[in-house]
């Protein structure tokens, strides 16, 4: 149980950060839950592929609510995969932005100066 509240917690810390920045959910929320979802249906075909291969293998643990949703699939994986598609798209689009917000020399961006007639 212990595992699924951390994973929630860090989705939750995660909410916070795109809310703040509207980087992702809070910029466009239509095409960011498609994405999510097309992430996390990747990464279960993944996971799945990988247990019929044996790959992957779970094992209990005291910190796990032992609610499987398949075969050696438990139910913290799909929280984890909607963490890793999540963060794997805040940081992307927080990235573009960083570089966006700069200049052709990498130094940040500053804005015109209304008194010059916004030459440079």
């Amino acid at each position: 149980m212990i595992y699924l509240l951390a994973l929630l917690g860090v989705i939750g810390c995660m909410l916070l950060v795109d809310r703040r920045f509207e980087l992702f959910l809070w910029h466009r929320p239509l095409p960011a839950l498609l994405v999510l979802a097309a992430g996390v249906a990747y990464f279960f075909a993944w996971d799945l592929w990988g247990i019929a291969e044996g790959v992957f293998l779970h094992r209990q643990s005291p910190y796990m609510t032992g609610v499987m949703l398949a075969p050696q699939l438990p139910l913290e994986e799909g929280f984890f995969l909607l963490f890793l598609s999540q963060i794997t798209m805040v940081l992307f689009t927080g990235a573009l932005r960083l570089l966006r917000g700069r200049g052709r020399d990498g130094r940040a961006a500053t804005p015109a100066d209304p008194t010059d007639g916004g030459s440079r």
